[in-house]
Order: structure tokens, then C-alpha cells, then sequence
């Protein structure tokens, strides 16, 4: 059983450590230590349901529809751009907003939250990571497709290759977003921030184009 489970988690976690718009917004909430807790479980669940649905073989049915993947495919293009072009608009008109080190010590530890965030902004960040990682359709061709496929190849013991999958995702999310915090006194100036938000804003709108150039 141990083979099969390494192979899980050797393959989970190349899938999934490659950077992309998931992990760049996990990152970023991971910085400046919002809704930390609330972001990195939902990318876990969200990913072992992937997971689950690739090993139960449903890959081979979203195969045989590919309108589908290309549905996903312009519809995340479009979320990705959007969503790259409201970073770049934080770099031209900055808010002067640094990561408040004090505050964020006070509210971290226990939640990974601020206790100034809205019912709406915490809405705002479901909605958002929920579509990053469903509306992402490279989280089909690789976790549903490949992965799912390669599961398959171990018969009965798929199953321990996919709760291999699993743990990499909970390690590589949990160490995203918690790991994020030790930078925390260097992105206490606003200055810091227009340039990571500028760095995010490219690397979207790179990635939204890229899902529809031809392949």
C-alpha cells in the first residue's frame, strides 16, 4: 500500500505546485492574513472532490463531452482577465493599505481572519477561490483526467492513491497560505503591495489569454 499512496502524493503534489491563479490568490490572502483558514480549506476540499471524481471514472464521461471543457475554459479566461484587471487597477489608484502587522498578530492566531472583514468581503472571497479552482478548466485536464487515469491503473488500491493525492494537497495549501505570514513585517509598506499586486495582475491576465489561444 505504500507505493501506490507515494505515487499519490508525488503526483498530487506536481500537479498542483506549479503556479497558477489558485495558489497566486491563496498566496496573496495568505499575506495579508485574510480569511486564511476559510481560502486554504476550501482549495483542500475542492481538491480532494476532484480527486474523488477522477478516481470514480466520471473523468472518462467529461472526456467524451469536450463542449464542456471549453465551456469552462472561456468562462474561466474571462474570470481570470476580469479579476487581473481589478489588481492592476489597485496598482495605478493604491489605497496606501501596508499589512498591519499588530492587528493581524491579534486576529490570526486562532482564525486566520480580521475581525473588520464584512459578511460581504468574506462572501466576496468564497465566491472568488471557488472560482478559480472550478472555473479553472486545467484542474479537469490534470486532477479529473490525469490523475483520475493514472489512479485507475492501480485497481484495488486506488483508493490509497487517491487519499496520497489528498495529503498533498492539505500539505502544499496549509503551507501556502500559513507560510505566507513570516513575510509579514516586509509587507508593511504600501509600496511592497502595488508591486505584488502588479506582479498578480500579469500572471492573470497571462493565464486568462493563455486558456484560449489555440493549443
Amino acid at each position: 500500500m505504500t507505493a501506490p499512496f507515494l505515487a499519490g502524493l508525488g503526483l498530487g503534489l506536481s500537479l498542483i505546485i506549479a503556479i497558477g491563479a489558485q495558489n497566486l490568490y491563496v498566496l496573496r490572502q495568505g499575506l495579508r492574513r485574510e480569511h486564511v483558514a476559510l481560502v486554504a480549506t476550501i482549495c483542500i476540499v475542492s481538491d480532494a472532490a476532484l480527486i474523488a471524481i477522477g478516481v470514480s471514472g466520471v473523468g472518462v464521461i467529461l472526456d467524451a463531452v469536450p463542449w464542456l471543457v471549453d465551456g469552462v475554459r472561456w468562462m474561466g479566461a474571462a474570470f481570470l482577465v476580469g479579476y487581473g484587471l481589478l489588481a492592476a487597477r489597485r496598482v495605478w489608484r493604491p489605497t496606501g493599505e501596508g499589512l498591519d502587522i499588530s492587528a493581524a498578530d491579534r486576529t490570526a492566531d486562532s482564525t486566520g481572519t480580521s475581525t473588520t472583514t464584512t459578511r460581504a468581503r468574506t462572501r466576496s472571497v468564497v465566491l472568488t477561490v471557488l472560482a478559480l479552482t472550478w472555473l479553472n478548466p486545467h484542474v479537469y485536464l490534470d486532477t479529473v483526467f490525469l490523475l483520475g487515469s493514472i489512479a485507475n491503473t492501480y485497481a484495488d488500491q486506488r483508493g490509497v492513491f487517491a487519499a496520497g493525492a489528498v495529503l498533498g494537497s492539505v500539505v502544499w495549501f496549509s503551507a501556502l497560505a500559513y507560510g505566507a505570514r513570516f513575510l509579514g513585517r516586509w509587507l508593511a509598506r504600501p509600496r511592497v503591495w502595488r508591486v505584488l499586486d502588479g506582479v498578480f495582475a500579469a500572471i492573470m491576465i497571462l493565464l486568462g489569454v493563455s486558456l484560449v489561444l489555440p493549443h
